[in-house]
Order: C-alpha cells, then structure tokens, then sequence
C-alpha cells in the first residue's frame, strides 16, 4: 500500500516513520540507563537493535497503521514475572517526558495517549495472568 494513502491516527498528528523512529530510540535510550527500570529491560533483551526495530515497527501499526508489527505483547511481558504493576507508572511518566521533548505538541500527545492505553490493557492483561486484582485504572505518572 502506498504510504500516502495510508491513513492512522498518526497521520494528522503530523507522525511518520522517521518520528517514531526519533521517539523510540530515544525513549528505550533512557529507559536502558533508568535505576528501575533499566535492569528490567536490559535483562529481557538480548539484541537492542532487534527490538527496537521491533517497537518502531509496532509504534508504526499503532499510528501509522502500516500493519507492520507482527508479535503478541501481552505474552512477552507475561514471562517476565519482574514486571510489577508499579513500573507502568514510571514507563508511562519516562514515554511522556521524552514524546513531549522529542515531539511536537500534537503528535506528542497522541503518543501519550496511545501509550498510556496501551500500559492500561497491558497491567490489566498481567494482573488476570497471575491471578491478581486488577488496577482500577490505568496507572497514571507520579
């Protein structure tokens, strides 16, 4: 499909793919070097370049709706029994600070707003996983 007939979310937010692209990597940049969160996704991931390709390639079916991403979120970060319902909140706040620096306004926002219902399904989606209460709602940044 040619990418001018394409049409997302994204699109008038003024997203492309080299946006995404800016915001991935820079984000996953800061997230490697968090006290947190760092050894959480450093121990996850073997090959970074892989997975980031991975995440622009999901961020890119998200607002772009390429359909480029093919993968099961919810089943990657179930295996990972170190990812708590707190460090959504810390992701979310870390995605939001960098979008609003990496982007401009409206697609910044957009970004946020994917992302934090993106987090919201994925802490729902873990809580049944194990057996937990579920959040009643999407964790929010401190």
């Amino acid at each position: 499909m040619d990418a001018k007939l394409r049409i997302g979310p994204g699109v008038a937010a003024g997203i492309d793919e080299d946006l995404i692209k800016a915001q991935v990597h820079t984000f996953y940049g800061r997230v490697r070097l968090d006290p947190v969160l760092g050894p959480i996704f450093n121990a996850a991931i073997d090959d970074w370049d892989e997975h980031l390709a991975k995440l622009c390639d999901f961020w890119s079916s998200v607002l772009l709706m390429t359909g480029r991403f093919k993968g099961s979120p919810m089943a990657a970060h179930a295996r990972r029994t170190d990812i708590r319902n707190e460090h959504f909140a810390l992701w979310l706040d870390l995605f939001a600070r960098t979008a609003r620096e990496v982007c401009p306004p409206e697609a910044a926002e957009l970004f946020i707003e994917k992302s934090r219902m993106i987090g919201h399904s994925l802490a729902l989606g873990l809580a049944v996983s194990r057996g937990e209460l579920p959040p009643l709602h999407a964790p929010r940044p401190g």
